[in-house]
């Protein structure tokens, strides 16, 4: 069934029919007018799958392992894209440098990111190739339900690609821009919330800092399952540890990365205190500011999103403490999942939840937690 939507699209893909395509040349001799031609034409094909052959290229192979750090290892399961079982069928997604593509992999629905190379442009060409490397080298390791997950990749000079899970609800923002303004439940916000926060807890236990989470880059399956996607700015904490530099999405970015100030794990917290408070009214943070203007307010003047009013003191708590300017006063992710699996235990057994505003602290919150699962619920709390 799934192969239905995608018939159209498969004689510009099977091996050996596939037209021939003329690529920008990079000769010297070649002047600047005939040069800017053929970089609209090339801008202007109907589908970059075109220029994908199966003969001839670089598949990408990667361990995929959990827990084990040592790449000789015999056991290692390989990744190697097989193109022609890949089939490209329509767009759905597009960025400055990639496109995003629905496809069938080996009969099974996938998502096929490309990322188009420039010839021209050496410091675009580089970043690119290095955030490719570092997103399937990444990718390749985790395996969470909460994570997209990792198939393929290959790498056909100027287009590499990347075979993920098809997550057919799209992004957590498609989703948030179809609902009326607060108008989520507590229990979507808090299912939704666990989802995002699992997966970033799985991600710091893994060692790995994603610099650009937002709604976004959050996908949605059939079940309304959320995974953290997007790993293209992602890196290895022991690897950026106290870099600096803008990395990431201004409206989503922690005030000491927009400073280009030493930073740590921590960013990702701030960026997740944001999306929750995206869940809890729907809305795009630091509506109606162009992202410089989100940037500064947030740098200069500690601007944050409004609370809602309605907002459930706990959430509002647990947002502020995410978006702390003091990254050492933001929790970590398993602190994170605790305090809203509790509370998410509360909503189930039908207890009245904690109404004091003034709740600070971690002691605090799971003290009046202890209170309403008490009632109802064997669930551990610890202080």
């Amino acid at each position: 069934m799934a192969k239905c939507f995608f018939m159209k699209a498969l004689v510009c893909f099977r091996k050996g029919k596939k037209k021939s395509i003329s690529l920008p040349s990079t000769s010297n001799n070649q002047n600047p007018e005939m040069e800017n031609m053929e970089k609209r034409r090339f801008d202007s094909l109907e589908s970059w799958s075109m220029l994908l052959d199966s003969e001839n290229v670089d598949t990408w192979e990667a361990s995929h392992y959990e827990d084990d750090d040592d790449h000789e290892d015999p056991g290692k399961e390989e990744w190697t894209a097989d193109l022609s079982q890949l089939f490209i069928g329509n767009k759905f997604a597009s960025g400055a440098h990639s496109r995003i593509y629905r496809g069938i992999y080996k009969q099974r629905a996938v998502a096929v990111k490309m990322v188009r190379i420039p010839n021209q442009d050496e410091e675009t060409r580089e970043l690119l190739e290095k955030q490719f490397t570092s997103e399937v080298a990444l990718l390749s390791r985790l395996l969470h339900p909460n994570i997209v997950q990792f198939i393929a990749a290959c790498k056909k000079p100027p287009v590499y690609c990347i075979i993920t899970e098809y997550m057919s609800q799209g992004t957590l923002r498609m989703y948030l821009n179809k609902k009326q303004p607060y108008s989520l439940s507590t229990e979507t916000i808090l299912r939704l919330a666990l989802d995002i926060s699992r997966g970033m807890q799985y991600l710091h236990s893994q060692g790995v800092m994603h610099r650009d989470l937002k709604s976004n880059n959050l996908l949605l399956n059939d079940e309304m399952r959320v995974k953290v996607a997007d790993f293209g700015t992602s890196c290895l904490e022991t690897q950026c540890r106290a870099s600096k530099g803008n990395m990431g999405t201004y409206r989503w970015m922690a005030p000491e990365m927009i400073k280009e100030k030493p930073y740590t794990r921590k960013v990702d917290v701030y960026s997740f205190g944001i999306v929750l408070w995206e869940l809890t009214t729907a809305l795009l943070p630091f509506q109606g500011m162009t992202p410089v203007q989100a940037a500064f307010a947030v740098a200069e003047k500690k601007a944050r999103p409004p609370l809602p009013a309605n907002c459930q003191p706990v959430l509002a708590n647990l947002i502020k403490r995410c978006w702390s300017s003091n990254p050492s006063k933001r929790p970590d992710f398993a602190y994170i999942v605790s305090v809203l699996e509790n509370y998410d235990q509360c909503v189930k057994d039908g207890v009245p939840l904690p109404s004091h505003s003034r709740l600070s602290g971690q002691n605090m919150i799971l003290d009046r937690f202890k209170d309403c699962i008490s009632v109802k619920s064997s669930v551990p709390v610890h202080a």
